[in-house]
């Protein structure tokens, strides 16, 4: 299966029977992503965190607030 990264867009090959191949045949919204960029973005949000002045804003669910 031949898939494009969104962000850069190299055109890479996947095996057609891999999980992810089947993930992007059979859910249009999820997106590819290549390696190199993946890395790269990894890397950068690392380097915020470590800044302390990045911050997690994640939904609290409601049973947490109860107690």
């Amino acid at each position: 299966m031949r898939v494009k990264c969104v962000i850069c867009d190299s055109i890479n090959e996947l095996p057609d029977y891999s999980p992810e191949a089947k993930k992007l045949r059979n859910r249009p919204i999820h997106t590819y992503m290549c390696l190199t960029c993946h890395d790269r973005i990894t890397e950068k949000t690392n380097a915020r965190i470590a800044t302390g002045r990045f911050i997690f804003r994640k939904k609290h669910s409601l049973i947490e607030d109860e107690f």
